[in-house]
């Protein structure tokens, strides 16, 4: 598989805001994903950086302590690896956004208070691919349901709300508010406090399959919202003054998101992602796992946001991956867990210039071939 056209390589001094992020800050995410991929290695994506290029580079990961010194995680990301601008696609701009972990409080049963439940995923729910994937179904599904002796589209939102899966035993808990828990479906997990006193942590486990649909857009369409203020913010304070209309807008968006249960983990840090790894707030990023390979280092350039009173100019880890996340100069920030992080995260939606730094391995193979 040769490495795509659309790396352009530079250097680090053309790597705007190298020099001035505190790029030490990434190392333990970068060295989570080391110690990972021992024990199941990450898939190559279509953009051809193959994941056994970053043998070297994790095995020193792995030998040096999780806390390391700047000028020595700076030597370390420029031994390894080379810098790349990721061309974005017909000339556009790269856009990042922002997610978090939501903490909300739950119950282990429903009551009066607690009405709206959180699956697990149904054992009805099958995978597929293009080998497998019948003709009247978008080749976008992943997932589907067997009926009748063949595959057919699963349950979307509206018909799992209205009951498609209840008296299943498949609920993992029951949360107060839907709002709260589709906004859960969104960022993909939850710290939970139970009712009983105790804290869950839960992530995505499956979907229903049917394409995601971002609801903010729906409204933006319906001159709800204006565009250029879509925010998680205001799409919930719209919901917040027009609750008849809820299901209406939700229901716009059929894909539906099926959880499991993850280990509490380090409590400092996000929930297990995509990369089955925990999450780094402000060094983990989503991206289009199809095209590129977890574990990359991303440094993205974002002038126009700031979140410390300076130009977004970061170095980042893909260790995550979304629905709405396509395009290889796209990305999602993890902003961490809480309250805060989802104001931080729900305003965050700016052009971007993402690089992608390449294990210097991989240029030695002769870019790929």
């Amino acid at each position: 598989m040769s490495l795509s056209t659309l790396f352009r390589p530079i250097s680090y001094s053309d790597l705007p805001g190298w020099s001035t992020d505190t790029v030490s800050a990434a190392f333990p995410a970068f060295r989570r994903c080391a110690f990972q991929a021992s024990r199941r290695p990450y898939r190559t994506g279509r953009l051809g950086v193959r994941a056994e290029a970053f043998t070297e580079a994790f095995a020193d990961a792995r030998a040096m302590a999780d806390a390391v010194a700047e000028e020595t995680a700076r030597r370390f990301f420029e031994r390894h690896f080379v810098p790349f601008r990721i061309e974005a696609e017909q000339g556009a701009a790269g856009f990042v956004t922002g997610y978090y972990e939501p903490e909300v409080e739950a119950s282990p049963v429903g009551d009066g208070r607690f009405t709206v439940p959180l699956y697990r995923r149904p054992d009805d729910l099958v995978d597929v691919d293009g080998q497998d994937l019948p003709c009247d179904l978008d080749p976008s599904f992943a997932f589907a349901r067997c009926a009748g002796g063949r595959l057919v589209a699963y349950h979307d939102r509206q018909a799992i709300d209205r009951g498609a899966l209840a008296g299943r035993g498949l609920e993992l808990c029951w949360l107060a508010d839907r709002v709260d828990a589709f906004f859960i479906h969104m960022q993909g997990a939850a710290r939970l406090s139970m009712t009983d006193g105790t804290t869950r942590r839960i992530t995505y486990a499956a979907k229903s399959g049917h394409p995601f649909t971002g609801i903010g857009g729906v409204l933006a369409e319906l001159g709800e919202i204006p565009r250029e203020r879509v925010t998680m913010q205001t799409i919930r304070a719209w919901l917040a003054r027009n609750p008849h209309r809820v299901d209406e807008i939700l229901w716009h968006n059929r894909s539906y998101i099926f959880f499991r249960e993850t280990p509490a983990g380090e409590p400092d840090l996000g929930p297990v992602a995509a990369a089955k790894v925990q999450l780094e707030a402000g060094r983990s990023l989503a991206v289009d796992r199809m095209l590129h390979t977890f574990a990359t280092p991303f440094f993205v350039d974002a002038p126009d946001l700031s979140v410390d009173g300076r130009p977004y100019r970061r170095l980042m880890i893909a260790q995550d991956t979304g629905s709405a996340i396509t395009r290889p100069a796209r990305g999602d920030v993890f902003m961490g867990t809480g309250g805060a992080a989802g104001s931080v995260a729900g305003v965050i939606r700016h052009k971007a210039a993402f690089h992608a730094l390449l294990p210097r391995a991989l240029m030695r193979e002769g870019r790929g071939q």
